[in-house]
This record gives C-alpha cells, sequence and structure tokens, in this order.
C-alpha cells in the first residue's frame, strides 16, 4: 500500500502522520507533498524520515493507492486529475467537491458504502461540524426519522489551522504583556471573546460554515432532514462543541436516546449531572470518539431532544475520518 499526503506540513496534514501511525495503518510507502515554501521539510514516520516533494503537475502519484489532501480547496481543485489520474483514490478534506454529485460525501459510522462509488475516484471528508453531529444524528434517525434539527456550534480555534491556534495563545500573551492583540485569523479578538460568525455570510445571512450543516446532512444522510445552524468561534484551542435539538416523527425517551447512543459505533456517552460528568472540550481533545452527554426532553417540542456533544476537530473532524474512509475501502477490496 502507497500513501501520499497532500498538504503534510499543515495543521492536518501533522495529524494526518499522528492517526495512521496511531491505527498501524498499512503503509509500505509514504510519500509527502506541500507547497514551495514547505517542500523540503522532513517528518518522521514509523521511525523512517520523510522528505516533502513539492507539489507539481507532473507523474508523481503513479502508483500510489491512496492520497489524502488537505491543502485547500483551491489545490485540491487544480490538482484533481493529476491525482487520480493514475488510478489513486484521492480523499479530499477540503470543500472542493462536497457538493458534487459524482463525489459520495462520508462519514464511515453513517454512510460508509457510499464510498464504493466514486467516478471521478475522489471521495469527500465532510465539513468538521457535519462530521460531529451526524455520528450522533445516526443513533436517533435509527429509531425514529429525523425531521428537524437546531444547533449551536462552539467552534475552537483549530478549526482555522495551526496558525489561527497559535494567534489565540499569543493573544492571551500580548494581552498579559498590556499589549493590543494580533488579529489575522479570526475577524476579532478571539482571546476572552466569543464571535458569532464563522466564515462568510450568504444571501439568506446564514454563513457559509452554517448551509454546510444544512447541506451536507441531508446529503450523508440521504435525507430530508431540515438544519438551522448558529456556528460561533470560541476562546478553546482544540475540540469543537454542540448543542443539538432534533425533532423526531414520534417521541423519543430520554432512556431509549441514551441506550441508542451508548450503541452508536464512534459514540461515547458521559451523562451523569449528578456526578457532573459531560463532555468538555478540555478533556477530549486528542480523542477520537463523538463524546455525548446532556440528554433530555426538548420542553418546547413533545417530539424533541436535545443533547451535547464534543469532538476533537482535528482527529474526528478531519484526518481521523478521513483515515477511516481508507480503512473502509481497504477492508472492502475498493481500493
Amino acid at each position: 500500500m502507497k500513501v501520499a499526503i497532500v498538504g503534510a506540513s499543515g495543521a492536518v496534514g501533522q495529524e494526518f502522520l499522528r492517526v495512521l501511525a496511531d491505527r498501524n495503518f498499512p503503509i509500505d510507502e509514504l510519500v509527502l507533498f506541500g507547497s514551495a515554501r514547505s517542500a523540503g521539510n522532513k517528518y518522521v514516520f514509523n521511525g523512517k524520515e520523510c522528505v516533502v516533494k513539492e507539489l507539481q503537475h507532473n507523474d508523481d502519484f503513479k502508483g500510489i493507492d491512496i492520497v489524502f489532501t488537505s491543502a485547500g480547496a483551491g489545490i485540491s481543485k487544480e490538482f484533481e486529475k493529476t491525482i487520480t489520474k493514475h488510478g489513486a483514490v484521492m480523499i479530499d478534506n477540503s470543500s472542493a467537491f462536497r457538493m458534487d454529485e459524482d463525489v459520495p460525501l462520508v462519514v464511515p459510522e453513517v454512510n460508509g458504502a457510499d464510498a464504493l462509488n466514486r467516478p471521478r475516484n475522489v471521495i469527500a471528508n465532510p465539513n468538521c461540524t457535519t462530521i460531529q453531529m451526524v455520528v450522533a444524528l445516526k443513533a436517533i434517525e435509527d429509531l425514529s426519522h429525523i425531521k428537524r434539527v437546531r444547533v449551536a456550534t462552539y467552534q475552537a480555534a483549530s478549526g482555522a489551522g495551526a496558525a489561527a491556534m497559535a494567534e489565540l495563545e499569543e493573544q492571551y500573551a500580548q494581552l498579559v504583556r498590556g499589549e493590543e492583540p494580533t488579529v489575522n485569523k479570526f475577524y476579532y479578538q478571539l482571546a476572552y471573546n466569543v464571535i458569532p460568525q464563522v466564515d462568510v455570510y450568504t444571501d439568506n445571512l446564514y454563513t457559509k460554515e452554517e448551509m454546510k450543516m444544512f447541506n451536507e446532512t441531508r446529503k450523508i444522510m440521504h435525507s430530508d432532514v431540515k438544519t438551522s445552524a448558529m456556528c460561533v468561534r470560541v476562546p478553546v484551542m482544540r475540540a469543537h462543541s454542540e448543542s443539538i435539538w432534533v425533532e423526531t416523527e414520534r417521541p423519543i425517551s430520554v432512556e431509549e436516546a441514551r441506550t441508542a447512543f451508548e450503541n452508536a459505533e464512534g459514540v461515547i456517552v458521559m451523562d451523569n449531572l449528578n456526578e457532573k460528568i459531560y463532555p468538555m472540550p478540555l478533556d477530549m481533545a486528542g480523542k477520537d470518539a463523538v463524546y455525548v452527554g446532556r440528554i433530555r426532553k426538548d420542553l418546547a417540542d413533545e417530539n424533541g431532544l436535545t443533547f451535547w456533544t464534543v469532538s476533537d476537530q482535528i482527529r474526528k473532524g478531519a484526518a481521523l475520518n478521513a483515515v477511516q474512509i481508507a480503512e473502509y475501502l481497504i477492508k472492502s477490496n475498493a481500493v
């Protein structure tokens, strides 16, 4: 198995290296690609040194089986044909192809089989907030069809990349020194603040991030579910949180929901208010599962449930999900 990572020097690219090693992914040869600026960088994987090659339109992808791409939508679109022309499967972590009809959008716990039908040899990794939500929603959908979802997200700095995480750290340090905080990666100062805008606005006054949750959820779940989201950036380093309300076709008890979550693939329940046990981003950073807590009936809707989820945006929200797609393909003899 010959594997490549495009965007190896970025936050998600580095997480790919960790996840592949942690899961003992079957790799005979690993090839790393990056920009001209990052070409020449060296990383150690499974005891071997790998040198980043400059991504170019040539035959460097000949003989490669799986390519994980995380270098931005523009790069993914530009290099799609270069990457796939010799038969490599491109698992893309950008927004470039997510809503293309001939590109499957996959969360293995929810719709893994969709990865087997890939006319362009491209599989899209969903948005981090959507991945986290649909893993939890699948447990409820299996009990009763979900008609509506309302969700408020609390998104960590990690969602904006490694430079954004560094900026948040620096803002706190600057404020302690009495200096004006640097603001480059966010719309405003994030330290000691929350910003009720993630990505740019669309014509309906929802942001692109919020519309991703609407559109991607329907595609992944093969559903007519309607999702209304409010996405907020919070001064957390890593791991996103979501407060989710669902309306189902029939009432679902808290006990039913808890049992469904406990039996769901990729979900861990942390829900004991007496002991103050519930998932928090500080504790869930670096972990693989989607953690669920605060499971309650919705007091405003007799067919409603509400619950809280936390998951590491860089792992399950990005690199881990992509690697799980690749594992599904290998298990299915589809690569």
